[in-house]
């Protein structure tokens, strides 16, 4: 699996970096492409404005969502991702601080299939990062290409 992309939608520099020490620590070697806000999120995943041109075929085996994003948050993210047959079954979790139960709420309701609350803890992190890792790009059976 290491072929597959993991998009990382992270507003917060520290946190993004965090994220990539993570996944280098647990040997994740996966392409990670980073989004800095919910639009450059969806012109990624939709081949719009700075991606445009880029091959919409080939989406990420996982996306990392935070939810307070600007120009468009996680929640408004993730509605338009499940909206479209392109990106609709492609797993999400929610990675966030956010400790709101309406956040909670919102995210599985518009089709999140993880909530994770980050860690303040690097080592709590770094293991965090591994078990996502393990189920969702070794353990989970994704869909083929063709089924997206």
């Amino acid at each position: 699996m290491k072929n597959q992309v993991i998009l990382l939608v992270e507003d917060n520099p520290d946190d993004e970096m965090l994220a990539l020490r993570a996944f280098k620590k647990n040997n994740i070697t996966n392409e990670i492409v980073v989004a800095r806000d919910g639009v450059e999120a969806l012109d990624y995943l939709f081949g719009n404005a700075g991606y445009a041109g880029r091959d919409t075929s080939h989406q990420p085996a996982l996306i990392l969502l935070d939810l307070k994003l600007p120009k468009m948050d996680g929640l408004e993210v993730l509605k338009a991702l499940r909206a479209d047959a392109r990106t609709r079954l492609i797993p999400v979790v929610v990675l966030t601080t956010s400790k709101e139960e309406d956040d909670l709420l919102k995210s599985y309701t518009f089709g999140a299939n993880s909530y994770i609350r980050k860690p303040v803890d690097f080592n709590q992190f770094i293991d965090a990062v591994r078990q996502v890792g393990l189920y969702w790009l070794v353990l989970n059976e994704s869909l083929p290409a063709i089924g997206r």
